[in-house]
């Protein structure tokens, strides 16, 4: 790519988050605080909109992270193709952006569907794995588009938009190249070897050895294991964290490198000393950061196209997330650590969390404001940075619902855990009971819901099997122990709202987390008035399972929880009926899709899934996940 001396005003966006027939939420980083005009070109006029109102917030000397959020005194159209474009000094996203277009169009453009009549979803997108990029497969589809019809009603991601915790060499010297060119916020660290920012930045051990920044002492031994040494897991895949994203800055960096083409342009990062292990390392992911930063103009046309909404799981901000009431202990009780997860969760907020619901985080943008508007020396207030993450980590905002046909549900599964009543080891429940009887109001009376939960629901038994036995040894971090079903308490409330009469009678769960697709359909033994329920789970946009192990798990799943297998009354959901759908082109029997790319979700009038495709970052055939035989 050829290197930008000049700095462009919109570093990445725009993005268009919550849209509705009154309300347009859009989020957009530009190089200085931007007077923008948003043009709305609808089928009978020009509506152009000035954005007076435009909250913005700084991050840098030359970061500013705009949330475009308009009111409208009439409702849009429904069901027509709106072009739109944003204004500064006279030119608009031809101008500025013109890989946001696509063939033969002038403008960018959304429609707003009446109902959600399809869409599409997936998670888990990790710039280095080796697979192909799933978000181009949308870009693809919004390209084949002829009619408003043929273009999905939203893109919902279901967490690890990006991976904090599981960072490229590659990725972390553009991610310090970037902070110096835009004068990202330096903040100052305690509890480290290092004292700041900049200090970490520029240590000899800032690349892949970040376990060696903490101070030497035996009571921080399981912190070192947790952050930075990396975690083995032996059952399911490795991962490491010795790049593990420390400061906010790195964070934010990292959301502009993964959304948008443009900060690429901006950096020539060169490779750092390391030894010749580490330069072999550096080299192989140099490879892969090199594709993923090819394809990104494809993925910010998608966002610049389609609604995207979002909600966190573990690596959007570390692995293991809130897994444990002892984890939590650990974590929170270092301030080392507790800056690590609350600036990326602060990053979370300004990057995702805030174009779902602003309404939701006013005050926290106000205190964000308050931070990051007048820092001392380009250093912010450890002060004021260390209450406004206190009060980040004590939020429980994070979920949302859309008030659309059917009602999209997105649940919050980090931040308002089941602590294990029994010890301090176990896996906590992935919703409190408080957390649910909420739910369960706002399931109440529709026919028919969509509800996003990152982690699925009905999973497969086998491998809760495996992570249930892990759990009783005392090493539910070992295979990620966090199912529905790891938390007596949680899985019970869960199955007993479907159980409700009240409650919709059709449910989509839409998941992600484990890096393999898959459709369940659940029905209630002995209820013939329902409810019926699908688990629709597509991961990873660009991550894929070891293939050899899904094999065998997949293989032995079928043999030890066939329909008449006695093993089935020792799993929670034994009232239940989960008859799995088989992929089209999969192999005799198999039930799990391991291929990177991006689900897509057809539904009829009543809310009810009527076609399911996984389509293929590698760009096979899309995989129909066809109904039961």
């Amino acid at each position: 790519m050829p290197l930008t001396h000049t700095l462009p005003a919109v570093l990445a966006g725009p993005l268009l988050r919550r849209l509705e027939p009154r309300r347009l939420v859009v989020w957009l980083v530009g190089s200085q605080a931007l007077v923008l005009t948003l043009r709305l070109h609808l089928p009978s006029r020009i509506l152009e909109v000035p954005l007076d109102h435009c909250q913005v917030v700084p991050v840098g000397r030359h970061a500013f992270i705009h949330l475009i959020d308009v009111t409208l005194d009439n409702a849009l159209p429904l069901d027509v193709e709106i072009s739109y474009d944003l204004l500064f000094d006279n030119t608009g996203i031809a101008d500025w952006a013109p890989h946001l277009l696509y063939a033969n169009a002038q403008l960018p453009s959304f429609v707003l569907h009446s109902r959600i009549h399809q869409l599409v979803h997936g998670s888990c997108r990790k710039p280095h794995h080796s697979a192909d990029e799933g978000l181009l497969c949308v870009d693809r589809l919004l390209a084949d588009a002829q009619t408003p019809a043929d273009r999905p009603a939203l893109l919902m991601m279901s967490g690890d938009q990006v991976y904090a915790d599981d960072v490229a060499g590659p990725m972390l010297r553009a991610i310090h190249a970037l902070i110096a060119r835009l004068g990202l916020f330096d903040e100052y660290l305690e509890g480290a070897v290092v004292d700041d920012s900049a200090s970490l930045y520029g240590h000899s051990a800032s690349y892949y050895h970040r376990a060696d920044l903490l101070p030497a002492l035996d009571s921080n031994e399981t912190l070192r294991e947790r952050f930075f040494g990396g975690v083995k897991k032996p059952i399911f895949t490795s991962s490491t964290a010795d790049n593990h994203l420390v400061t906010f800055a790195e964070v934010i960096a990292m959301y502009l490198l993964v959304w948008s083409p443009t900060p690429w342009t901006l950096i020539a990062p060169q490779p750092p000393h390391l030894n010749a292990e580490r330069q072999q390392r550096y080299a192989r992911e140099q490879t892969q950061i090199e594709r993923f930063r090819d394809g990104l103009p494809g993925v910010a046309r998608v966002f610049a196209h389609l609604s995207t909404l979002m909600i966190f799981d573990d690596h959007d901000i570390t692995d293991d997330w809130n897994l444990s009431a002892q984890w939590e202990e650990t974590a929170y009780g270092h301030p080392f650590s507790k800056r690590i997860i609350g600036n990326a969760l602060l990053a979370y907020l300004l990057c995702q969390g805030w174009g779902n619901q602003p309404d939701a985080f006013g005050e926290l943008i106000n205190q964000t404001q308050a931070l990051t508007a007048q820092p001392q020396a380009n250093h912010l207030d450890a002060t004021a940075q260390d209450e406004l993450l206190e009060t980040l980590l004590e939020f429980q905002r994070w979920h949302y619902v859309l008030p659309t046909t059917p009602a999209l549900v997105v649940l919050d599964t980090r931040t308002r855990r089941w602590r294990s009543e029994f010890t301090l080891k176990q896996p906590s429940g992935l919703l409190d009971w408080e957390a649910l009887s909420e739910l369960q109001q706002e399931l109440l009376d529709h026919p028919s819901a969509i509800i996003v939960s990152p982690a699925p629901i009905f999973g497969v038994k086998l491998i809760e099997t495996v992570q249930k036995v892990f759990s009783w040894c005392g090493h539910p971090l070992l295979v990620d122990a966090e199912n529905w079903m790891a938390h007596r308490g949680a899985a019970q409330v869960i199955l007993n709202i479907f159980r409700h009469s009240r409650t919709p009678g059709n449910y989509v769960i839409l998941s992600g987390d484990v890096h393999y697709s898959f459709v369940y359909e659940v029905l209630i033994r002995h209820r013939n008035a329902g409810p019926r329920i699908w688990q629709i789970t597509s991961s990873g946009i660009k991550n894929e399972f070891p293939p050899r192990l899904l094999e065998w798990f997949d293989r032995l799943n079928r043999w030890l929880y066939s329909p008449r297998s006695p093993l089935n009354w020792f799993t929670r959901r034994r009232t239940m009926q989960v008859v799995p759908h088989i992929p089209e082109h999969a192999e005799a029997g198999e039930r799990l899709w391991n291929s990177a790319g991006i689900g897509q979700v057809f539904f009829n009038d009543q809310g009810q899934p009527e076609t399911i495709y996984q389509h293929n970052a590698d760009g096979k055939v899309p995989t129909r996940m066809a109904a039961p035989n």
